[in-house]
């Protein structure tokens, strides 16, 4: 009897512990091949993406990367245990090409189009080890793991580590014109006054370096407008600019990001000044060809129609 009684009482241990699917953690797991993704990455930035960075031994920057998380419990892992990694990786940002961001990932990494107009995190040697990846170790173990833990489940996990102190890092090497794109479809705000801008990018500012911030609120093409400048969260954000002594300047729906939101937009309304100038410019369109010839047109000839049309823009503003 008392060993069914114990055999029960396992089972049930083993159930609450496994987690969904029999896994410990409700989050993913480390992204398959990661050594080689990162390899590959590492190699692309010093490269092709930015050579400018310098000659780096990308064997060690992986091997400092995973030392700070590997063989360790996946719940206790610290900003400060990537610091190798962030001395040995980091590099300058050039002035005035700092772009940070709050619920708008894959626009930012479009218009910055790596390193050429803007250079966010995600676009540094150091984002580039992370950026749109997972990880974790395990305690006494030198596997990763097939799941890991979630920030609900653990603040002190491998990934938001990582962020952290990239973040700080970061923020910390940015100068001249500093740059925030935010989303004003974003529900909850655009502004959010706990994320990483909020908690660990603007406390690491270097007033002293800095010129001007200028936030661009965009909101998405066919969605709300919950926020916008001197409103709301943003409101907010502009203050606590304004208290520390910066000087701000807030935009909404920034003209260039807007043209490129409209590329995927092109029969929206609000992107109807800018398919009329391509209609002008682009003349008749044989019949037969339809809808597909003319988004064909849109998308070829429009970063030159649309570069035309913001310098039109800007003489008579």
């Amino acid at each position: 009897m008392n060993s069914l009684f114990l055999l029960l009482l396992v089972l049930l241990f083993s159930k609450d512990f496994s987690g969904v699917d029999g896994k410990k953690w409700k989050g993913e797991g480390t992204t398959p091949n990661l050594d080689s993704i990162i390899i590959g990455r590492c190699y692309e930035y010093i490269r092709i993406v930015n050579p400018a960075v310098g000659e780096k031994n990308c064997s060690e920057l992986l091997e400092a990367f995973k030392k700070a998380f590997m063989n360790k419990d996946p719940c206790n892992i610290l900003p400060s245990d990537y610091e190798l990694f962030i001395n040995l990786s980091q590099h300058s940002i050039p002035p005035n090409k700092s772009l940070f961001w709050e619920n708008n990932q894959f626009l930012v990494s479009s218009y910055a189009a790596r390193t050429h107009r803007y250079m966010p995190l995600g676009d540094t040697l150091i984002g580039a080890f992370g950026d749109l990846l997972n990880w974790c170790g395990q305690a006494n173990n030198t596997e990763v793991d097939d799941s890991c833990p979630t920030t609900e489940e653990c603040e002190n996990n491998a990934v938001e580590s990582f962020w952290r102190i990239a973040s700080i890092n970061y923020a910390r090497q940015s100068s001249g014109i500093i740059h925030v794109m935010l989303n004003g479809s974003a529900t909850g705000g655009a502004y959010p006054v706990k994320g990483f801008f909020a908690d660990f990018e603007i406390p690491n500012l270097q007033k002293e370096r800095i010129s001007q911030i200028e936030i661009w609120v965009m909101d998405d093409i066919g969605g709300p407008d919950l926020d916008s400048c001197g409103k709301g969260s943003v409101q907010i954000l502009e203050a606590l600019l304004k208290e520390m002594g910066y000087d701000i300047t807030c935009i909404d729906n920034y003209k260039s990001v807007l043209f490129l939101l409209c590329l995927d937009h092109p029969d929206h309304p609000r992107c109807s000044v800018i398919s009329s100038a391509l209609s002008a410019q682009r003349g008749p369109v044989f019949s037969d060809q339809g809808g597909s010839w003319n988004r064909l047109t849109f998308i070829s000839f429009a970063p030159f129609v649309l570069q035309i049309h913001f310098n039109l823009l800007n003489q008579f503003a």
